[in-house]
Order: structure tokens, then C-alpha cells, then sequence
């Protein structure tokens, strides 16, 4: 076990109700019951990193309603310490709606709430806590801003980050690339890069182009095509895991928490990333964000049976 990870992003509710298809324009479609789960790119993550039996901060912001009291409650009985998740009387808890169509690929629409208040002074406030922790993992959902002085504050304290790149993000701050690895999925390293990506050679031309704006690593998520590492030294495809594909929300959560779990606890990138794989594959198996999130010994069976 390595020591304590801090985790820094958006805490949501999701609503998600499966569907047969996205509907079109002006149309009605209906679907299966909506069922409220705890989400949120960071509190997916912070989740997912205390289930695989590391410490986890979880820095964020949420109402002080009925959603995120709910949500509180959740991230506490995970195991999660949310000493640093602040408490807002004047923004809603953010929320989540997710389209799930038949094959498991989710559409989704964000309404940030408080999670768009986490501010400068917010990040600034982790400076105390940064000395404590191993590693820091952030993602693209709190303002840039604030991103950007969580990553300014990590790296003047000399701890590791990695930064999932979701959601895509069109107009990235300097400091977006001043990160040990950068792990984005294909639609995000095309936002990042400007460069297509729709097939391997693609995917290493745009991991490429990212790695020389200078992070020390790029990880790029590809979904069913598995994953590809990009650094100065090495390049590599992993490939996918055949399974039965129940849900795609939170894969990249899964994996991202994985990665960061991993080089905590002094695996080289390579190996980390090959770990990270099997998470993200096993979390399409279930259903929902944070209940797919895979433990310790799931994700040791799943490796051992690959």
C-alpha cells in the first residue's frame, strides 16, 4: 500500500435511465426507471482509488442540499475522507442526466452546480495537505483556474500528478501539460491536439503531439481499442479486454484511479497502465458510475484470468 492520494475534482448526482437510443430533436422517447447514483468524475475516481485499499483525500464542492448530503453520506461509507469537500448555501449539488443505449455507450449532460464554485482559494487551501500525500489526481470538471493552482501547489510540493483529461477540452491552461502523465481519451486528445484520431498510427500521431507540449507521460484511453502509452522512452499498445460490455460510464474513471494507484505504489508506467486496463474493462461490466468501480481483489482476479 502506498501512502494517501489526494483526488480534486467534481462531485455529482447522476440520474441515469437506459434508453433505447438518444432521441432525436423534438422527440419523446420512453425509457427504463431513472435511478440516482452517486457520481462525478472526481468522486468516481476517489471511490475507485479507496476500493483498490489506498487512502484517498477527495478536495470538492457541493450544495447543502438533500443530493449532497445523500452523496456524503456515500463517499464516507467507501472510505473516503472528505475533510476537504466544501459545502456551498448557494449552489445546488452538481448533477448529472446519462442516456444509456442498449450496446452501453452513454450520452451524457452535466449542470455543474457548486461544483463550478471551487475556486483559487479553494485549491489554495490544499497547500497544507499536499505534503501528506503521494500522488494527486485531477480531471477537467472545476474550473480551469482552479485546476491549474491545484497543479502549480502540487508540483511546488514535489508530488507526482496525473491529470485525466475529461472532458474534452478545447482551450487548455499551460499548467494543463505540466504533469507527470496526462491521460485522455480519444475524443479528448483530439480536443487537446487538433489532430483526428481514427486508428492506431492516428492515436500515436496525437499522443505525440501532446506529449511535446510537455507532460512526462501520455496515457491515451481508447476504449475498446485498449489503451497506448506515449513517453520518451517507450511506446506501447495495450490491447482491449474481451467482455460483456453492461455500461461504459465511469470506465475511464476506473481506469485513471488505477494508474494513479499504481505508480503510488512504485510500478512503472508500463506495468501501471496494464493494470489500468483491466480496471477500465472491468467497470463496463456493471451497471453505474461509482457501483462499478472495481475492488482490490476483483481487479487482481480479473488480471490473473487475463
Amino acid at each position: 500500500m502506498s501512502g494517501p492520494l489526494l483526488v480534486a475534482g467534481s462531485i455529482n448526482m447522476d440520474l441515469v435511465m437506459r434508453t433505447p437510443r438518444v432521441p432525436r430533436s423534438g422527440e419523446t422517447l420512453f425509457g427504463e426507471e431513472l435511478r440516482a447514483i452517486p457520481g462525478g468524475k472526481g468522486a468516481n475516481q476517489a471511490v475507485a482509488v479507496a476500493r483498490l485499499g489506498t487512502p484517498v483525500f477527495l478536495a470538492g464542492r457541493l450544495g447543502r442540499d438533500h443530493f449532497g448530503q445523500i452523496i456524503l453520506s456515500g463517499l464516507s461509507a467507501e472510505g473516503v475522507d472528505c475533510s476537504q469537500v466544501e459545502l456551498d448555501d448557494g449552489a445546488s449539488s452538481g448533477t448529472t442526466f446519462i442516456l444509456v443505449e442498449p450496446g452501453g455507450e452513454n450520452t451524457i449532460v452535466v449542470a455543474t452546480g457548486a461544483n463550478g464554485r471551487f475556486s483559487t482559494r479553494s485549491a489554495e487551501r490544499l497547500a497544507g495537505l499536499l505534503g501528506r500525500v503521494e500522488l494527486v489526481l485531477l480531471q477537467l470538471e472545476l474550473p480551469p483556474e482552479a485546476t491549474a493552482r491545484v497543479i502549480e501547489l502540487a508540483r511546488a510540493a514535489g508530488r507526482r500528478i496525473v491529470l485525466d483529461a475529461g472532458p474534452a477540452c478545447r482551450n487548455p491552461l499551460p499548467e494543463f501539460f505540466r504533469v507527470d502523465v496526462l491521460s485522455p481519451n480519444e475524443a479528448e486528445a483530439e480536443a487537446l491536439s487538433g489532430l483526428p484520431i481514427r486508428d492506431a498510427d492516428s492515436a500515436l500521431e496525437a499522443a505525440r503531439e501532446l506529449l511535446a507540449r510537455g507532460p512526462g507521460a501520455v496515457v491515451l484511453k481508447r476504449g475498446a481499442a485498449g489503451a497506448l502509452v506515449c513517453s520518451d522512452t517507450t511506446t506501447r499498445f495495450f490491447p482491449p479486454h474481451p467482455v460483456r460490455v453492461v455500461d461504459t460510464t465511469a470506465a475511464g474513471d476506473a481506469f485513471s484511479a488505477a494508474l494513479a494507484v499504481s505508480l503510488a505504489e512504485g510500478k512503472e508506467l508500463e506495468q501501471a497502465v496494464r493494470v489500468a486496463n483491466a480496471a477500465g474493462a472491468l467497470a463496463t461490466t456493471k451497471a453505474g458510475a461509482q457501483p462499478s468501480m472495481p475492488t482490490r481483489a476483483e481487479l487482481e482476479a480479473f488480471l490473473a484470468r487475463a
